[in-house]
């Protein structure tokens, strides 16, 4: 028998892999509503923690409901706006596309070093979406927010711990303060449980929280390990989605390429990386073999989520560039985004 070209053997990995989810994953009863199906237009009362036809998409790790289930979404703020916001909090390394940490506030003033920032301002900006951005854990958002969803751009470590105020510096804890320290956790959770999109970028789900299982769970049911050099590489585009509309079946990038432990599940797996395209995986982590996932997307606890882990490089947010495969990448980051906040069909 004819020997595969390697392309078509990771694709064949691609598709069992997704195959072998789907099967994991099916209702037990053929046709049931919540296999697939449109995401819901109205409210229903919550009279149960998994509705009914749900109960095979409840993860009791992360307590909550999620996979590619659009039955599970929450369509509890009829008011959403055309307008998302952007969180570049870094509370460990920056990247250097993020150029300086930003003022407190909501649109603080952006140079051109803010590279990240502006090209997100930028490309969303040409399809009408508009773009409040932030470093201020105390401006996002929250119960009944009008934005269509929050995307995090190379965040990193406790981005949503409310750092540097004293409580009583004469004690470690005062729990008899109205201080909430946390309360950015608080309002990202319940943000999404109201049917809010979350977008993750890069560094997002590549060393941030890492210790709030309910954030491991919106990335995924996933956290960043390692990964090797800056480096080129071969992506492999996995599945039709209107994140990938326009995307050839294999495209050339340079990126850190993560690699990952826990391996993420229950997902729509969107892109993967060629292994074998690769000079060098890490120093410690085996890599993935033949299924190295880098885009992924998922309902999740009634909201959606859609992470890629590429946009290591300033130059791939940089417009004419000439950095290999950046139009592709930005294709890739508006159409998630778009689909996240519910403007184009998400992870269908």
């Amino acid at each position: 028998m004819a020997k595969l070209p390697r392309r078509a053997v990771l694709r064949g990995a691609a598709a069992a892999t997704a195959a072998a989810a789907t099967t994991a994953s099916a209702p037990a009863v053929a046709g049931d509503r919540h296999a697939g199906g449109r995401e819901p237009t109205t409210k229903q009362p919550i009279t149960t923690t998994v509705p009914h036809g749900q109960e095979q998409y409840f993860d009791p790790y992360y307590n909550v409901v999620r996979g590619r289930v659009p039955a599970s979404y929450h369509p509890w703020v009829s008011n959403r706006q055309d307008r998302v916001l952007l969180y570049t909090r870094t509370a460990g390394p920056r990247h250097a596309h993020l150029g300086p940490a930003l003022a407190a506030g909501l649109n603080p003033p952006l140079t051109p070093a803010h590279v990240l920032q502006n090209a997100v301002v930028k490309w969303l900006g040409e399809v009408g979406v508009g773009v409040d951005w932030t470093e201020d854990v105390t401006q996002l958002p929250g119960i009944g927010s009008t934005y269509k969803a929050v995307i995090f751009g190379s965040t990193s470590r406790d981005t949503l711990w409310k750092h540097g105020t004293a409580v009583q510096p004469a004690a470690a804890v005062n729990t008899t303060t109205g201080a909430h320290l946390d309360a950015g956790k608080t309002a990202l959770r319940q943000y999404v449980r109201a049917g809010g999109g979350f977008v993750g970028i890069h560094n997002a789900i590549g060393g941030t929280e890492y210790n709030w299982p309910y954030y491991e769970g919106l990335s995924g049911g996933t956290q960043y390990y390692d990964h090797g050099a800056l480096q080129a590489g071969t992506v492999v585009t996995l599945a039709q989605d209107s994140s990938t509309v326009g995307l050839p079946p294999t495209w050339d990038f340079k990126d850190e390429w993560y690699n990952w432990l826990p391996f993420p599940t229950r997902v729509k797996f969107l892109l993967a990386v060629d292994e074998s395209s690769l000079a060098t995986k890490s120093a410690t982590h085996p890599g993935h073999g033949k299924f190295h996932p880098i885009s992924w997307c998922q309902y999740y606890d009634g909201g959606r989520s859609w992470v890629t882990a590429l946009g290591h490089d300033s130059a791939a947010w940089t417009d004419g560039s000439g950095y290999v495969g950046q139009a592709f990448f930005k294709k890739h980051i508006v159409n998630g985004i778009l689909s996240a906040m519910g403007n184009l069909p998400f992870c269908s």
